[in-house]
């Protein structure tokens, strides 16, 4: 919606001038209940920059500590302001879908995918595109519950609202294997506020999002958008599965390797650097089928039709493509810790250097990077990053806990994963002890 306000005459983007949009969410996002957020999105659409995010917090904390002083008017009187006029987002951005996704190949082909919205935002968006469009889409639980209490708990006993979680999903899954599937060919699924994704198929579960980007980016750069700008690249995080990294080594694909969070898409999106951005969180976007941008903030309902578009348009759901790539490419094992850490050991991380790793080898491979900025665009990557021909491991800090990560995959084996993530602790923990 702010994109395509901001849109000049001539179908270019303005980012200054009179009468430009900027936007705000209240959103439960994926979120466990107790970290409900507040987003701003600037003139470009995407996310907003730390310093952006940060000087908003310290106001909205400065305002806090006089907050009965603050000005306030009643909802059913600012409504009528002049200063409010009413915007049907939902029949705004559904109406759009065509230019981003080929419905005539999913009406066509008679593809039944179901939808579960997890009690969200996204839950009436779907009947409109069966009307729109004339698809049959499903949703499987049309429920909308701000307790969420129909979600079983994910893998930290916290409640999170997560699609590509197999812990939270399981109760899908379950009803699915009950006899469910008898309705579908796939299910995909949105969080509350719709900005992430999760694919389900028979036969198989959840799927990694890690695995799904594989698949997405193979389809996309196949061939199947012949409208997108020539030499766009693939955009990933430098924490997803390197199988991204063979895949788009066989098409012959420019990779883009940016640090951790969507916004490092923003500007490539905008400039079609890449026409596709995808992240191991299962946030995703990409370009309209002209080459124009679509979004610079992460979509969770674009990639949930395009399952259904690869599915209809090959003849075979996402996790049988993936199998299949994993014949080509070869099977990886990943994983992901969270240790407990403190603001102190959280600073050094943005001073790690290769030099802090004294290792030459990974897993008993020789190494042959140690990335402190991720090669796409230079930036600092706030962390560390260790590679092999077949294995690698992150180290970065969380933005918003007192917690690090650590993810790591591995080509070999599981067991080749635990050597390299009790390597990588052993690596990180020294590097901060000192």
């Amino acid at each position: 919606a702010i994109l395509t306000h901001n849109r000049a005459a001539d179908g270019t983007q303005r980012f200054t001038g009179e009468g430009l949009a900027d936007g705000i969410v209240v959103t439960p996002s994926h979120n466990p209940p107790t970290d409900g957020g507040f987003k701003y999105d600037p003139v470009t659409g995407g996310p907003a920059p730390a310093d952006v995010t940060n000087a908003i917090a310290d106001r909205a904390n400065e305002l806090l500590g006089d907050f009965k002083n603050i000005k306030r008017v009643p909802f059913e009187q600012a409504v009528k302001s002049d200063l409010v006029e009413r915007f049907d987002f939902r029949e705004h951005y559904v109406a759009d879908l065509e230019n981003v996704i080929d419905f005539d190949v999913i009406r066509s082909s008679g593809v039944r995918l179901g939808i579960d919205p997890l009690g969200g935002a996204s839950v009436n968006y779907w009947p409109l595109m069966n009307e729109k469009f004339n698809l049959t889409i499903d949703v499987v639980r049309p429920q909308v519950d701000p307790t969420w209490s129909f979600m079983t708990i994910d893998h930290d006993g916290k409640i999170r609202m997560d699609p590509s979680s197999p812990y939270a999903m399981k109760g899908l899954v379950d009803s699915l294997n009950n006899g469910a599937w008898d309705k579908y060919d796939l299910v995909g699924g949105t969080d509350p506020d719709a900005d992430r994704h999760g694919i389900v198929c028979p036969n198989w579960g959840v799927m990694n999002p890690n695995h799904y980007i594989a698949v997405c980016v193979e389809y996309l750069f196949g061939g199947n958008r012949p409208g997108w700008p020539e030499g766009a690249g693939i955009g990933k995080t430098l924490v997803s599965s390197s199988l991204i990294d063979r895949v788009a080594a066989s098409i012959d694909a420019k990779l883009v390797e940016v640090p951790v969070g969507f916004k490092w898409f923003v500007d490539p999106l905008f400039k079609g650097e890449v026409a596709f951005g995808g992240e191991e969180s299962s946030g995703m976007s990409f370009l309209r089928k002209d080459g124009r941008v679509w979004t610079t903030d992460k979509d969770g309902l674009i990639p949930d039709l395009l399952a259904a578009e690869i599915t209809a348009k090959t003849g075979k759901n996402p996790a049988q493509l993936h199998q299949e790539q994993v014949e080509r490419f070869g099977e990886s094992w990943y994983k992901r810790i969270d240790t407990p850490t403190t603001l102190e050991q959280k600073q050094k991380f943005a001073k790690l250097s290769g030099d802090d790793v004294a290792a030459t080898t990974l897993a008993g491979e020789d190494i042959t990077a140690k990335l402190t900025e991720a090669p796409g665009n230079n930036a600092k990557i706030g962390g560390l990053k260790v590679t092999t021909e077949n294995n690698w491991f992150a180290a970065r800090p969380s933005g918003t806990e007192n917690i690090y990560k650590v993810y790591a995959e591995s080509f070999e084996s599981p067991e080749a994963l635990d050597k390299v993530l009790a390597e990588a602790t052993e690596v990180v923990g020294k590097a901060l002890a000192e």
